[in-house]
């Protein structure tokens, strides 16, 4: 990722910090992404931790996984995974103060098997065939090209490793002028330069080695978190504008608390879908 796209995305981190912990944390958990409501999942913190089990699942994971979190945030799975299965975990972040709180929350917990580093997942210094497992939540899509993520991630795979990654994928490229500039509305606001097509995922992990690329809309489990975010984006709108306008709130914080009205309105004109992906290096 270029050096103006990286530093945008620190600082849309660094400015919605205290929006993420007043709106979206819980004292269990420190995740970052949205939830997933099933028959386990009767609460917005149930949702979040539940997300994580559901990935979990699905990437097979096993005692004696070295797992990489590319895109680790301030380290919810990261440290659900150390404290749920005996593996290694590697989180990483482009965001320092992220890699701090990070380090904290497993300190405080006493794990051993989770360290965290300032990285680029598309450019790490970890050596080939570190990984039998990359775990990516709502991460790839700050990636500016997707197809540095996969072909850095089949790098540090070994053979047999697999990814596991719950993405943001757009229906459709192009799409209609006022759609694109919707799509963007949200994109933009949360520092993300686009999201790639189901086709498009598949065509750049296939040039990178990987063979089969499963891709699963969840949608349906995901949009009452989807939803949560909207109706409480809508009722603070008013006051954000108030806020903004008295310079208590800058473009960024402004702009996450817009994008978060636009990406439901999004996919309320199904522009996009939340997907589970997954894919295995032979």
């Amino acid at each position: 990722m270029d050096l103006e796209y990286t530093k945008s995305i620190i600082n849309y981190y660094n400015n919605t910090q205290l929006d993420y912990s007043i709106l979206w944390f819980r004292k269990d958990t420190r995740s970052v992404h949205f939830g997933f409501y099933d028959d386990q999942a009767r609460s917005h913190a149930d949702a979040l931790i539940n997300l994580n089990r559901v990935m979990a699942k699905k990437g097979s994971i096993r005692d004696g996984d070295v797992i990489l979190d590319a895109g680790c945030g301030q380290g919810g799975s990261s440290i659900w995974l150390a404290e749920n299965f005996k593996i290694k975990v590697h989180g990483i972040t482009l965001v320092p103060h992220q890699v701090e709180i990070a380090k904290r929350s497993a300190a405080k917990r006493r794990l051993q098997n989770v360290s965290f580093y300032e990285q680029d997942y598309t450019r790490t210094s970890f050596a080939d065939g570190s990984f039998s497992l990359i775990w990516a939540c709502e991460s790839v899509c700050h990636a500016q090209h997707k197809a540095d993520f996969y072909r850095e991630a089949y790098r540090l795979l070994k053979p047999g490793g697999r990814i596991i990654c719950a993405e943001y994928i757009r229906r459709e490229r192009p799409l209609g002028d006022a759609h694109e500039k919707l799509l963007k509305e949200w994109l933009h606001g949360w520092s993300i330069k686009d999201i790639d097509t189901a086709a498009e995922h598949r065509e750049n992990a296939g040039n990178a080695g990987f063979a089969h690329v499963g891709i699963e809309d969840i949608t349906a489990y995901t949009k009452p978190s989807l939803r949560h975010l909207h109706s409480m984006a809508n009722k603070l709108w008013r006051l954000g504008k108030i806020l903004k306008k008295i310079g208590f709130r800058n473009e960024i914080n402004h702009g996450n608390h817009f994008a978060s009205i636009k990406q439901y309105e999004a996919l309320e004109e199904q522009l996009w879908y939340y997907g589970l992906l997954s894919l295995k290096k032979e």
